[in-house]
């Protein structure tokens, strides 16, 4: 709970009632639990709370900052993100690993492929070393897929765009229907 968020009055030395402290925070913009608040209070006044954490961003936030390409983050957003890198160390290793990755498949180089699974499953965290472990079962394809420039995502696409159409008609309309949408829709 940020601190900028807490009443004028001390809760660990006054006697309200955390459903009241509650809706004090709630008003001035806290998007918490009403148990969250208990255990925190009670925490507060067994003198055993944690201390008040900074701003984390959100694990989406930060998997955006890492994928997107680093010319489109803002300062800010870069700023954020080496924070956080210098705060975790897994998350510097992930972080290089999956940039890394996404050179790859930007530039269609999938002949380095067999180095970053290498480096992968030495020194990254276990997610990342998980997801070189399954590349590397079918690395052919894989490899394929990041070197040349044709593939099957366009037929994919049209395939789940047919059972996008399909499920909501299931059991209760005729083939001739299911026709006629699949032809007239874009």
């Amino acid at each position: 709970m940020p601190p900028e968020l807490w009443p004028s009055y001390d809760p660990t030395k006054s006697a309200v009632s955390g459903s009241r402290f509650f809706l004090e925070i709630q008003e001035r913009g806290y998007r918490g639990s009403r148990q969250v608040v208990r255990k925190h209070l009670a925490a507060l006044r067994a003198g055993n709370a944690e201390p008040v954490r900074a701003d984390i961003p959100s694990p989406w936030k930060i998997t955006g900052w890492i994928m997107r390409p680093r010319e489109t983050l803002t300062d800010q957003q870069e700023e954020r993100l080496l924070e956080v890198r210098l705060a975790c160390p897994d998350i510097t290793r992930a972080c290089d690993l999956a940039r890394t990755f996404s050179d790859l498949v930007r530039n269609r180089s999938g002949f380095l492929l067999n180095d970053w699974i290498r480096q992968a499953e030495q020194d990254a965290p276990k997610p990342m070393s998980g997801f070189a472990g399954f590349l590397r079962q079918d690395l052919d394809a894989v490899a394929t897929g990041l070197t040349l420039e044709w593939s099957s995502g366009v037929v994919e696409g049209h395939v789940n765009r047919v059972k996008t159409l399909k499920r909501p008609m299931y059991g209760r309309a005729s083939f001739e229907l299911l026709r006629t949408r699949i032809l007239t829709q874009p």
